[in-house]
């Protein structure tokens, strides 16, 4: 048996189906397919089934592709309603000489995301920041320690109930079921940064067309994430607004003609097709610079905010990383560096993720490869077996469900027969056609 790990990426722009392999070097992507999205509004789930009716084509071209039909999925999660919060938890050991196991690590852990209680919210991810075991402080990795006290400091990560049940409810009306939620910030950064990057520090920041993302690692830990509630289609709508073109017209000319600084844009025109007949204009590069300019860098300062609330700006040496389709804007990491102070480089998925063509490994999929990823290491950590898919049997399927509507509409057709309670019912039933011919006959 292969083992597959299948993720879904619901996003504000497109929607990612992907699956990776379990093998001995690590976990390779063998197979996605995405489309654009419907149903989703700056990372939540607005329609069901808009979403139904996106992930259902996606997911039916990547079982093709694999010979296998996806059973399990993990789901990334997201949007402007997330939020992180510091939590503590104190236990008293009852065998303190005993050594501290990973198991109960574990189970502190998942009674600090239990025992969080407050009304229509819920803990997606709670991680250890540090431990403090009896007189010893500021532990990290507490297994294989003595002590009689274990106090906890945890990073919360809380998302709105009714935000994961709708992403749910999505995902299972779509004959799949949900694994496990994943936050994306955090799947992104699985994706793309390096083991050195977050020992020393460094701001991940993932450009999504509804949402921004922003997620900070140091020493290993993830320290603090934020949601910055606009993203790629705000820049869209302000070349919109700012060049009088339609929607399309306007992502076309963000992506091939765009530019993030003005002072670079030459004196160079555009020609625009006139709408309805009307004429043909022309628009200055440099115009259409100065109008994307002018929204990343309000996006910049807004991520630079959070950096800054976080309490890590000083110790982000490994500066700042960006991924996700809006990394793709010519000049973005120069004037990243220029707003925000911060080294920056811009990321991909690395190549060693797949076995695909290299084509496929681009910014706007960081979050998909991700949550493969992170799936394959939830599921190892868990000890449970890869069996997120099963063989194809589209036509027995489609058999037994026309069989079950035949069976239901006989069954609606056919009419009540009339008890037989007493004598007439037995009389009558014997007054049959051949009865009475074998009477006159004799």
């Amino acid at each position: 048996m292969r083992n597959l790990i299948a993720a879904i990426d619901l996003g504000t722009s497109k929607i990612v189906c992907i699956v990776g392999e379990k093998t001995e070097t690590g976990v390779k992507v063998i197979a996605l397919n995405e489309a654009p999205s419907k149903g989703v509004n700056r990372g939540e789930v607005v329609n069901i089934q808009s979403v139904i009716d996106s992930v259902m084509p996606t997911i039916q071209n990547v079982e093709n592709a694999i010979g296998e039909k996806i059973n399990d999925v993990f789901v990334g999660i997201a949007g402007q309603n997330i939020r992180c919060e510091q939590g503590t938890s104190q236990i008293i050991r009852v065998n303190p000489d005993e050594y501290i196991t990973s198991g109960e690590v574990r189970e502190i852990t998942s009674q600090m995301m239990e025992n969080y209680n407050r009304s229509g919210e819920e803990v997606l991810h709670a991680i250890p920041q540090s431990y403090n075991i009896d007189d010893f402080m500021g532990i990290t990795e507490p297994v294989g320690m003595i002590g009689k006290q274990i106090f906890s400091n945890f990073k919360l990560f809380i998302g709105k109930k009714t935000s994961s049940e709708l992403r749910k409810s999505a995902i299972t009306r779509a004959r799949l079921n949900v694994k496990g939620l994943i936050l994306e910030p955090l799947a992104s950064a699985k994706a793309v940064l390096d083991e050195d990057e977050k020992e020393v520090g460094v701001a991940l920041l993932d450009i999504g067309g509804g949402t921004t993302d922003l997620v900070i690692i140091q020493d290993n830990i993830v320290r603090h994430t934020a949601v910055i509630p606009f993203g790629g289609n705000s820049i869209t709508e302000d070349v919109k607004q700012g060049c009088g073109v339609s929607s399309k017209t306007a992502e076309r000319l963000k992506i091939e003609k765009g530019s993030c600084m003005s002072s670079l844009a030459d004196d160079r025109k555009i020609r625009i097709n006139g709408i309805g007949g009307r004429d043909n204009r022309d628009i200055p590069y440099k115009h259409l610079a100065e109008i994307i300019e002018s929204r990343v860098e309000e996006l910049l300062e807004a991520a630079l905010y959070e950096i800054e609330r976080s309490g890590y700006k000083e110790k982000l040496n490994a500066g700042l990383v960006i991924t996700g389709g809006t990394a793709q804007l010519p000049n973005l990491a120069g004037f990243a560096k220029l707003v925000t102070g911060f080294d920056t480089r811009l990321a991909i998925p690395d190549k060693t993720f797949s076995e695909a063509e290299t084509s496929i490994l681009k910014p706007s999929l960081s979050t998909a490869v991700g949550l493969v990823l992170m799936g394959a290491e939830q599921m190892a950590k868990e000890g449970k077996g890869y069996s997120s898919t099963s063989p194809i049997t589209y036509k027995q399927e489609e058999k037994a469900t026309v069989e079950k509507v035949i069976k239901e509409e006989v069954k609606e057709e056919t009419p009540a027969q009339p008890k037989e309670n007493n004598g007439w019912g037995k009389f009558w039933k014997s007054l049959t056609t051949d009865n009475v011919f074998k009477d006159n006959d004799a």
